[in-house]
């Protein structure tokens, strides 16, 4: 589950990870209150604001109402809802978002923290994940911070800082005053910079989540480390442990198919083809859109409907398909074997019967238990459906209809 960047400050300061101080408005009005609520709080008279979407590139990114940036400075008061304005209730287009863009519905009022002081600031990059090919949580970080990490990393690779952390015994106080060093930190930087990637890890480990990033990390000119930006992904899984985290999902911010799929307890990722899909097992529904790639086609979502599938759950796939106008034909893989192809045969027909009249063309493969029983309810239905054996003899059906 992503969170946007202010729950994301939140949630790390809870931690004790220092951060930029702002707070979130949805109106131009609400800006200005929080701005001045920053001035009295710290003083700030500079206003940085910053549209909250789930997509990075936000300060390349462009408002497409406005031309306004996705984050941009006010360095005055009065500025502040002249500008807040420009970008809410816009649709921002960034590398992340694609050429459709998202809404934004809140922005951050954050403090301006680039402040003159004894030395300049400086910008450093850092993100905790799990490697899954060491079974190890992993630091990131380079002094390439502000920077889009891939960038670095194409060209820069020996900037790339690595420190491989055991899960079973935590974060160790060397590992962190080695990160730091290899950061080029001595003094109180050091020190800050130690205690900031301590505060990180805990909150990584303590929220358990997939992933960490801050970009950029940032060194004050009075030597201050804060986190000025904030990505957090949770893991889906583990969110029945923290249920005040499970309240921060903005559903705004997520494909509405996709939410609707997982209040009927379906797997659903939309894709940009024109075959639905729906299949039994997330290894079966890959290799099936596989075959549909490799017989011409293109899938238009991944659905897998579980082991435990019935009438109630085939006719909730139907229905969550048919909303995509792209989806031209649909078919159905499924092996019997926690459940019985004869018993999804009946969900198939049911679901068809309770749906309606259904124009697209719906192709059918069972195998596995009761297989035979199921391809013979489907035949006899008298519904416009087709029945296949072979998975590339589905494939090839649903070719063959769309280009008939």
């Amino acid at each position: 589950m992503n969170i946007h960047e202010y729950q994301a400050k939140e949630v790390l300061k809870g931690y004790g990870v220092k951060i930029q101080e702002g707070y979130v408005a949805d109106s131009p009005e609400a800006a200005h209150e929080a701005a001045v609520k920053l001035n009295a709080q710290t003083g700030t008279s500079w206003y940085v604001i910053k549209a909250q979407v789930h997509a990075g590139g936000r300060g390349k990114g462009e408002v497409k109402e406005t031309g306004s940036r996705g984050v941009v400075l006010a360095k005055k008061l009065d500025d502040v809802k002249e500008k807040a304005a420009a970008i809410l209730g816009g649709t921002l287009v960034t590398i992340q978002t694609g050429a459709e863009g998202k809404k934004v519905n809140k922005v951050l009022v954050a403090e301006d923290v680039y402040y003159p002081g004894a030395s300049e600031p400086k910008e450093y990059y850092m993100s905790i994940l799990l490697d899954r090919a060491t079974g190890s949580n992993v630091i990131m970080a380079s002094t390439e911070g502000g920077m889009d990490i891939e960038e670095v990393a194409e060209h820069h690779p020996e900037k790339i800082i690595k420190e491989w952390i055991d899960p079973k015994v935590g974060l160790q106080g060397f590992q962190a005053r080695k990160v730091a060093f290899k950061l080029g930190l001595s003094g109180t930087a050091f020190k800050e910079m130690v205690k900031f990637i301590t505060s990180l890890y805990n909150a990584y480990v303590g929220t358990d989540s997939s992933q960490f990033e801050i970009n950029p990390v940032l060194k004050t000119s009075d030597d201050k480390i804060l986190a000025v930006d904030a990505k957090v992904n949770i893991d889906d899984n583990a969110l029945f442990r923290h249920p005040k985290l499970a309240e921060l999902r903005d559903l705004a911010e997520e494909d509405p198919l996709e939410v609707e799929a997982g209040k009927s307890g379906l797997n659903y990722v939309k894709l940009d083809g024109n075959v639905g899909c729906m299949v039994n097992g997330a290894g079966l529904a890959m290799a099936t859109m596989d075959m549909i790639k490799l017989s011409g086609g293109d899938p238009a979502n991944f659905l897998d409907v579980g082991g435990g599938a019935n009438a109630t759950t085939v006719e909730a796939g139907f229905r969550i398909i048919l909303q995509d106008p792209n989806v031209k034909a649909i078919l159905i893989n499924v092996f019997g074997g926690i459940v019985r192809c004869d018993r999804i045969a009946n969900g198939v027909v049911e679901a068809y019967k309770s749906i309606g009249d259904i124009k697209i063309p719906i192709i059918v493969r069972l195998q596995g238990t009761n297989a035979e029983e199921g391809a013979k309810i489907i035949d006899e239905s008298g519904l416009k459906v087709q029945s296949a054996i072979t998975l590339k003899e589905a494939a090839e059906k649903v070719q063959a209809v769309l280009e008939g």
